[in-house]
Formats: structure tokens, sequence, C-alpha cells
């Protein structure tokens, strides 16, 4: 597939998500989270760590609140930063990112300037994303994590999205990226990287659209099956599953009872409604 081809396939590709994301529906928080999550995982990889997904959910769910937890909860917290609301990026905001990503705190001001820069191109999005990764590796070698970080949220600002929906660096392992005959890897820089960065894109949008069936059958059985609950509480444990990845069995926040709010997952995994995450039969892990 030729340059033009793959970034036209971005393109489409794209504009299903975005319709998808203007829709804004109930489940949209979770969905992101859930891509936050995956694109943890592959960040960790990058930097030497074998967390899998169910123990970076671990990391974060397991840990009790305001206690540290380590540096795989800290980048799905990173990840979790991109997902929610946009907040103005600076070099403020870009030092405590890299804290929780693990890099040193300086030369950001750099970083900034690339990325207003980026939010003034007139090249096409999947063109603009491109560069940005590649001046920003180029200014920092170790700031590759960073720099698909911030692709993201350029995407979702020439986009018009209110929230970035992490998709490239979940792919930083994937085929887009892998040269012809499969023995190396495209790397930033390269005269076939913007081509990769529009595949990367695709694969991306489709894994995402895919999530975002499967998280919305089940969120939809979850409100149809609310009128039917009667647990105090309830409520609260809904909007939590709604809006973000999992929720630990305890329900943190609910004020529920250890026996209430088992009760309560028994029967919304009855109902088809949530899963169990965690594989245990202890200190469980339920979402979408």
């Amino acid at each position: 597939m030729s340059e033009a081809d793959a970034a036209f396939a971005a393109g489409i590709a794209l504009k299903s998500l975005d319709d998808l994301v203007r829709a804004g529906p109930a489940w949209a928080g979770c969905w992101r989270q859930r891509l936050a999550l995956k694109c943890a995982q592959a960040a960790a990889q990058l930097v030497g760590r074998n967390e899998g997904e169910h123990a970076l959910r671990d990391a974060l769910l397991l840990t009790a609140a305001g206690d540290d937890p380590g540096p795989a909860g800290a980048m799905v917290l990173a990840f979790q930063r991109l997902a929610a609301k946009k907040r103005p990026i600076g070099s403020r905001f870009l030092e405590d990112l890299a804290a929780l990503i693990g890099l040193r705190r300086d030369g950001f001001d750099e970083i900034a300037d690339l990325f207003d820069a980026a939010l003034q191109s007139p090249r096409a999005v999947p063109f603009a994303v491109a560069d940005l990764v590649a001046k920003i590796c180029a200014a920092r070698s170790d700031a590759e994590i960073l720099a698909w970080w911030l692709a993201d949220r350029l995407l979702a600002e020439k986009l018009g999205w209110a929230c970035g929906v992490p998709l490239l660096m979940g792919e930083r392992y994937g085929a887009a990226f892998k040269t012809i005959g499969g023995r190396g890897r495209v790397r930033s820089g390269e005269p076939a990287f913007p081509r990769a960065v529009c595949l990367a894109l695709v694969a991306a949008t489709t894994e995402a659209l895919r999530h975002a069936n499967d998280i919305g059958r089940r969120a939809e059985t979850l409100l149809a099956v609310a009128p039917k609950l009667r647990t105090k509480g309830a409520g609260v444990v809904i909007e939590k599953l709604l809006d973000e990845d999992a929720v630990a069995a305890s329900a943190p926040g609910s004020h529920l009872s250890r026996w209430a709010s088992t009760r309560l997952f028994e029967r919304l995994t009855s109902f088809g409604a949530v899963r169990e995450l965690s594989g245990r039969t202890s200190f469980r892990i339920f979402g979408l």
C-alpha cells in the first residue's frame, strides 16, 4: 500500500472513530480507559517491564487511596490522564506527566513548542501526527512514550474532541511498523514512518471500534437491568462501571458492605452486564 493509500485509509478510519466520539455514549469513559490500559501495557513493555493488563489493573485497584501504585500503576495513570478531559499542554503539565512515565523532569519547553507548532500545521492529521512523533524523538531519544501520548492528544485537538482517545502507543509493536519482510521495525524519522503511522491509525481505530462494540453491548444490558436493582448504593457502582475500566469487588465509594457489593456484582454478572476481569476467586475485579 502506498503512502497516499495509507493516508486515505487512515482518514476513513478516523471518520468512523470521530462519529463514535461525537455520539458521546454513556459508556465512553470505560471505553477510553480500556484503551488507556492497552497503551499502558505497550508503554511498560517499551521500558522493559513485563506487566500485562491484569497486573496493571491490580497496581491501581489493589493500592489503597493515596499510596504509591508503583511504576506500573503510574504508567496507567499517565494514559488515563490522556483519556480524561483535556488540559492545556505546557511545561508544567509535561513535567508532571513525565514523572508518571518515568522520564527525567527537564527540557520540556522545546517539546511544548513542538506540540504548539504541530497544532498549527496545515498537513493532513496523520502526517502532522507522524511529524510530531519524529521531532520529539529527535529532540529527546528517551521520550518516545511521551511522543506517542502527545500524538494522540494532537489527534484529539485536531478533531475537536473533548477528551483524548488512547490509540497509537498500543500499536507500537503492531504490524504497521514492521519493515518489508518483517525482519525489522520502521523507526521515527525514516522515510517509511509516515506511512506506518497511517497504518497504525487504521489498526488502532479498528481495535478501538471492536472494543466499543463489546463494551456498548454490555452497557446496554447494564442500563436495562439497573431499574431492577434494589441495592442501595447500586447507582454509584453503575456509574463507575460506565466511567472506568474496572471496579474492585469492594466497590469503593459506594458505602456498600462486603456482602452487599458481592451480591450486587453476582447479580450483574448473572445478567451478563459485567465480567469478572481478574480470574481470581478473591480480590476480584469487575468491568463491562
